[in-house]
């Protein structure tokens, strides 16, 4: 199967300037294409993984990426898909971001990929130059049509973000004089930015480049990808660690999972029918799910790295989780971007009885003293897998692990997260 075909089957393909010139571009072996990512954090989160995918899947089909992250339009903010002004970040933090995400983009390990900074040419660029350059091609009646600048109207838009699309489309331009790029691949929110630098291209070069865009991804109740209830699920593992990652991707919905598997993952198109006709069959099971989260967690971390999410998750949800409080490396691996952390003070647990303890914390369903008591002496409370046997516990430091943590379990399956900090 034709690349183009499959991203079809796959549901990647939004919008394509021209299909035609797209597929001998590929044909070709030897084309070159790019994609940006602006410097917003110092991380992607999994919405912004699709398009890592899908420059790795491009590549697969002998395309050369060219990686780019915008250090200078990152300094700006782009206006696409956003209802209200950005805060524009400081200089500093702008560029601690875009060193963050070139390391971030550079371990996906891409053979033949050229890393750039459009800082190296924007950054530097005169704006008499830049107007001269880029500036006279466009007229305000085109800028103001692109959707992006349509939606702010209304509210008001800064010229600095309604520049933007001008920077974007120089770009395209830039990247096709130096190192002969024909094609922009991006989210559909990029469509005007896209179709701006072709256009600028087509202008000063007369010639036809491509622009191709991929959906933004949603689950099924409507929001976008990225983010859980909690916050964003980011790929960097000081910041979600590859647990969490793993957890996010095994607990996607039912109704979310196959199309995640064909966005997300490089099984074939069959593999992903069979998991799909084995949910339906035996959904409880959860293989779907489970080859999900297999996939996009050793392609974001590693094999070891899932190996590791597995077996914690394996401990936690059989109950025994001896195998974790013994080390140091499994342990932080609970606690880094989990949400549902809650941290205290030191005063708050050593010399605390246990069931002000259990109180203390913040249960789905408040916990009373009587309660606490009561599960404690039914033998229904662990602290770092070791059964609290009487009620009137007193908590020491020795029950904090590595001067730091609790693993609290109630019942079976449990489990409430506490890190102590030394005030």
């Amino acid at each position: 199967m034709h690349i183009l075909d499959e991203l079809k089957e796959r549901g990647l393909i939004y919008q394509i300037s021209n299909e035609e010139e797209l597929r001998a571009l590929i044909d070709r072996k030897d084309g070159s294409f790019y994609i940006g990512f602006d410097p917003t954090a110092s991380s992607l989160h999994v919405g912004g993984l699709l398009g890592i995918v899908f420059a790795k899947r491009l590549e697969n089909a002998g395309m050369k990426p060219v990686m780019l992250v915008g250090g200078a339009t990152g300094r700006i903010g782009d206006p696409s898909g956003r209802s209200q002004e950005r805060v524009l970040n400081t200089t500093d933090v702008v560029e601690s971001m875009t060193a963050g995400l070139e390391k971030q983009i550079s371990q996906f390990h891409f053979k033949h990929a050229t890393y750039v900074n459009n800082y190296d040419w924007l950054g530097m660029m005169p704006l008499v130059d830049f107007l001269r350059d880029a500036g006279k091609y466009f007229t305000v009646n085109e800028m103001l049509a692109k959707e992006s600048v349509k939606t702010r109207m209304e509210d008001g838009i800064s010229f600095t973000e309604f520049s933007y699309q001008l920077l974007q489309a120089y770009d395209f331009l830039k990247l096709y004089e130096s190192r002969g790029v024909e094609l922009q691949l991006g989210g559909s929110d990029q469509w005007g930015n896209i179709t701006a630098g072709i256009e600028l291209v087509r202008k000063v070069k007369h010639v036809e480049v491509i622009g191709l865009t991929h959906p933004l991804v949603t689950r099924a109740d409507g929001k976008k990808m990225g983010k859980s209830e909690s916050g964003a699920v980011w790929l960097d593992a000081t910041m979600t660690s590859p647990y969490h990652l793993y957890q996010f991707w095994l607990n996607v919905d039912d109704l979310d999972v196959v199309k995640f598997l064909k966005y997300y993952t490089f099984l074939t198109l069959t593999e992903i029918a069979e998991l799909e006709q084995f949910l339906q069959e035996e959904p409880e099971k959860r293989a779907a799910h489970r080859a999900l989260a297999d996939e996009v967690t050793e392609f974001v971390h590693g094999k070891d790295a899932l190996e590791q999410a597995q077996k914690i998750s394996e401990a936690l949800f059989g109950g025994d989780i001896s195998g974790i409080i013994g080390e140091k490396k499994k342990c932080e691996a609970l606690f880094v971007g989990n949400p549902a952390v809650q941290r205290v003070g030191d005063e708050a647990v050593v010399g605390v009885g246990i069931a002000d303890f259990l109180t203390s914390l913040a249960w789905k369903s408040p916990l009373s003293k009587r309660q606490a008591r009561e599960d404690v002496e039914a033998g229904a409370i662990e602290l770092n897998g070791k059964k609290i046997e009487s009620s009137e516990h007193i908590l020491i430091e020795s029950d904090i692990l590595f001067d730091r943590y609790i693993i609290v379990k109630r019942g079976k399956k449990n489990y409430h997260f506490v890190e102590v900090i030394a005030e």
